[in-house]
C-alpha cells in the first residue's frame, strides 16, 4: 500500500490588526491610516514592495471604517455608483489597467470625492511612476498624500518569519530564524516564498525544520538578483 502524499499545512488568513507586525519601517504608514479623517481631500496612496503589508493594512483600515477592499483590475463602470457611496480601498492601482478600467477609476475618484467618502489606493511603486494614461486621473492621484512602507529591518523580518510559520501551524527554533535573516533576500516577498518552500520540504522529507534543512532549501533558492 502506497503512503499518502504530504499535504500543505493550512495557512490562516491573519489580516486583523492583532496579526500586523509593527516596526519602524511601517509605523508611520499605520499611523497615517489611523488618522484617515485628516487625509487631504479624503484620499491616501499607500506604496511599498510586494508582500510589504499593503493589503494587510488595507484590510485593517477597511475593518475600522467599514470599507470594501477591491482589486483595481476588478473595477467596472457599472460598479462605480455603489462603490462611491461608501469608503473604499483599491488595491494594486499601479498595475497596467485596461483603458475601460482607468475610465471607471477616474469616474469613481470624482464621485467618491463628491460623496465625501474616503479612498485608499495601493501600489508597489512610487506613485510618480504609476502608468496612468488619463492626465486628469494621473494628476489627481499623484497629488494625493502618500504613505510609504520601507524595506524591512531585522526586527520586522524576524517577526514576519515567525508569523508566517505560525500561519502554517509551524513552530521553529530561534536559531532557524536568525540563520534565515542572515542569508535570505531581504524582502517580504522572499520571506513568504522561503517559508512556503521550507514547509513543503519538511512535509516531503518528513523532517523537522532545522538550520540544516534551511540551508539546503536556501542553497536551491533563486535570489532576487539572479
Amino acid at each position: 500500500m502506497s503512503e499518502p502524499l504530504p499535504m500543505d499545512h493550512p495557512r490562516l488568513p491573519g489580516l486583523s490588526r492583532d496579526d500586523f507586525v509593527v516596526a519602524p519601517s511601517n509605523a508611520v504608514a499605520l499611523a497615517m491610516l489611523d488618522s484617515w479623517r485628516d487625509w487631504p481631500r479624503g484620499k491616501l496612496v499607500l506604496t511599498g514592495p510586494s508582500g510589504s503589508g499593503k493589503t494587510h493594512l488595507a484590510h485593517i483600515w477597511a475593518a475600522e471604517v467599514g470599507a470594501r477592499v477591491l482589486d483595481a483590475h476588478d473595477l467596472t463602470s457599472e460598479d462605480v455608483p455603489a462603490l462611491a457611496a461608501a469608503p473604499l480601498a483599491l488595491d494594486d492601482v499601479d498595475a497596467a489597467l485596461p483603458p475601460a478600467t482607468e475610465e471607471a477609476l477616474f469616474h469613481l475618484h470624482n464621485l467618491i470625492h463628491a460623496n465625501a467618502q474616503p479612498l485608499l489606493l495601493t501600489g508597489k511603486r512610487s506613485v510618480a511612476t504609476w502608468p496612468l494614461r488619463l492626465p486628469d486621473l494621473r494628476s489627481r492621484v499623484q497629488g494625493a498624500q502618500s504613505a510609504v512602507l520601507k524595506a524591512p529591518d531585522d526586527v520586522l523580518l524576524s517577526a514576519l518569519l515567525v508569523k508566517l510559520f505560525a500561519e502554517r501551524q509551524l513552530q521553529v527554533a530561534s536559531t532557524v530564524i536568525e540563520y534565515l535573516i542572515k542569508r535570505m533576500d531581504r524582502s517580504f516577498d522572499a520571506a513568504g516564498r522561503i517559508v512556503a518552500a521550507l514547509d513543503r520540504a519538511s512535509l516531503a522529507e518528513r523532517r523537522t525544520i532545522t538550520v540544516r534543512l534551511a540551508g539546503e532549501v536556501l542553497d536551491k533558492f533563486p535570489t532576487e538578483t539572479s
